[in-house]
């Protein structure tokens, strides 16, 4: 699927006159926990030629197709991603962080990754992580029987909001380091049976309810309700002007 994949960057950056930047595995594939039907979820980085953002109108600045073997591939211009960037933007961190990478421009990365982690907003981050958890439980876990994979598309959330309220930096992408965070052996226990069946099983999957993971979500979304003492930073629009500047004009 390397191959496959790469081929499609390559036809898109024809197609639409751009260069991409960045190029890794999102969604449950990065994650650790993809079914034996699970697509790809391939996300990029590009930037136009110089030209293109020379003009008082601004065009379209996302690139997304839907193409065969389940490829879900979609991309953000290069000043969209920035602007992101300034605001912490969850998705956008955990792409810098994905265990699966395609593309990559070694000198744009390393900037980017060194201008993430300085302006990382804890604060936002913890905000997201958490709403997500919230709706998501809301929505999919309230009833007798469940889907097995949005048990953790409730606890993924949760346990990277709980790795951001505790200081610990920009959550891991993949679940596996995440587990660290719970202590309750037979939570965790509960989870790696849980991860067992979403694998081997496929994405309509469903459950019986499982009453250990259903109180451990109440407990945990009731303990971090209150964000009120995680610190909140904001990238310096210079320092994104800069980089912006400098891999247009490259």
């Amino acid at each position: 699927m390397n191959a496959e994949i790469n081929l499609a960057l390559t036809q898109i950056e024809s197609q639409y006159e751009v260069r991409v930047l960045y190029a890794v595995e999102s969604g449950s594939r990065a994650w650790g926990f993809a079914s034996v039907d699970s697509d790809y979820d391939v996300r990029f980085i590009y930037v136009h030629r110089r030209d293109w953002y020379l003009t008082i109108f601004e065009g379209r600045d996302v690139i997304e197709e839907m193409l065969p073997l389940d490829l879900d591939v979609s991309g953000w211009d290069l000043r969209k991603a920035l602007k992101l960037l300034q605001k912490s933007n969850p998705p956008l961190i955990e792409w810098l962080g994905s265990p699966i990478l395609y593309r990559e421009s070694p000198e744009f990365m390393t900037k980017l990754r060194k201008i993430a982690g300085e302006g990382y907003s804890a604060k936002h981050c913890a905000h997201h992580y958490l709403s997500m958890a919230h709706s998501n439980f809301r929505t999919y876990l309230q009833s007798d029987r469940v889907r097995a994979k949005k048990y953790l598309y409730v606890l993924r959330p949760l346990m990277a909001a709980r790795w951001v309220v505790e200081g610990k930096g920009i959550p891991p992408v993949p679940f596996s380091g995440l587990m660290s965070s719970v202590s309750e052996p037979f939570v965790l226990a509960a989870i790696e049976e849980l991860l067992v069946q979403k694998i081997a099983g496929n994405e309509l999957d469903d459950l019986p309810r499982n009453e250990v993971l259903h109180s451990f979500i109440v407990s945990e979304l009731e303990s971090l309700g209150d964000l009120e003492g995680v610190p909140h930073r904001k990238i310096a629009t210079a320092t994104l002007d800069e980089l912006f500047r400098e891999t247009v004009l490259d």
